[in-house]
């Protein structure tokens, strides 16, 4: 059976989640969807982490989502995924996109993302949340969580795909840079948008 590359609800709103590793490409694809679709792009990181990495607690981290949620009628974006938050954003989105490349790819693409991070060229991932050398490279920062957070995001949404993939009449789509899965499902996706 073929799917249209993005679902979307009765009334043509879209609210898409992507999930995924650290690196993965989820904030490109989720400002690139936010632009088609003309919807906010929310993403969790700045919401959860404030200034010098001060974590929310689960009821202001909840609200804060439910906020960003709800700014636009039409649908929104949401690129991240924490468990605190439960299925809240599972429960409303209408198509899950699962980015799954190999390590290979997108390993490369985290460090140099951090290097520029480092040096102040691009912004943090959220304000007031800077990285040092140190951290960076200790079993507190990104690389390492990346690196060992790999399996576990393999395995986790492995397990979701399963039971939810659009051929089990589900909402979700797995998507693998590396064979060429994206650059096609981009291109189903500015088709989609010509056609309406």
């Amino acid at each position: 059976m073929t799917f249209p590359p993005l679902l979307g609800d009765a009334q043509g709103r879209y609210r898409v989640h992507l999930v995924g590793n650290s690196g993965v490409g989820k904030s490109t694809v989720a400002a690139y969807l936010s632009v088609k679709l003309n919807v906010p792009h929310v993403s969790l990181d700045p919401l959860f982490w404030g200034p010098g990495w001060a974590k929310p607690t689960e009821d202001e981290f909840r609200e804060k989502v439910d906020a960003a949620l709800a700014q636009d009628p039409r649908g929104w974006i949401v690129d991240g995924d924490y468990g605190m938050l439960g299925s809240l954003i599972a429960d409303s989105a209408t198509d899950v996109i699962w980015l799954d490349p190999p390590m290979m790819l997108y390993l490369p693409r985290l460090l140099w993302r951090t290097l520029l991070r480092l040096f102040g060229i691009i912004p943090t991932c959220s304000p007031g949340c800077d990285e040092t050398w140190g951290e960076v490279l200790s079993r507190k920062g990104i690389v390492w969580f990346c690196i060992s957070n790999h399996g576990i995001c393999k395995r986790k949404y492995a397990e979701a795909y399963r039971r939810t993939n659009l051929d089990a009449g589900g909402n979700m789509r797995r998507l693998d840079e590396w064979n060429g899965d994206l650059d096609r499902w981009k291109a189903e996706v500015e088709d989609m948008m010509r056609q309406k």
